[in-house]
């Protein structure tokens, strides 16, 4: 993959994350292509970017919600203008630098080049319980942990 490839995807992934810590439900929105979609935590599913600012709306609204820090795992381009990116986020409270593990998450973005610019066809937050695994989630803590201040 051309490295002009790759940081379009990485950008495109660290502005997603960026307006959800921003609390910036109609700019988030406007990084999804018309019939992209996102999964959230708790399952929840939305399509296109008029309910995607509907939904994340209120909830920036009405809850002190976390800011995601991540650990990028993976990069690719999936064929010529559609690119996955994986990556591991933890969740820190607004008002604390600490981690809550219980919020640990595996995020997926695909997205597709539409002429120049990428937008997000799906972006899926998955809950990293890890179950069964205490020592593996305290390692993705840790790591986790390590990339706060640079990131906040």
């Amino acid at each position: 993959m051309a490295l002009s490839q790759r940081s379009q995807l990485i950008s495109l992934y660290e502005a997603l994350i960026k307006c959800w810590n921003n609390r910036d439900a109609r700019g988030m929105a406007g990084l999804y292509a018309n019939g992209g979609g996102q999964i959230g935590f708790d399952g929840s599913q939305i399509s296109g970017p008029g309910d995607i600012e509907k939904h994340l709306a209120p909830i920036f609204r009405d809850h002190p919600t976390g800011r995601f820090v991540f650990i990028i795992r993976e990069v690719k381009l999936l064929g010529e203008a559609l690119g996955l990116v994986r990556a591991i986020a933890g969740m820190v409270p607004r008002d604390g630098t600490d981690i809550n593990s219980s919020l640990n998450a595996v995020q997926t973005m695909l997205a597709r080049k539409q002429r120049s610019l990428w937008k997000v066809e799906l972006f899926q937050n998955t809950p990293a319980r890890l179950d069964g695994r205490p020592d593996d989630v305290a390692a993705m803590t840790r790591e986790l942990q390590a990339v706060v201040k640079a990131q906040l």
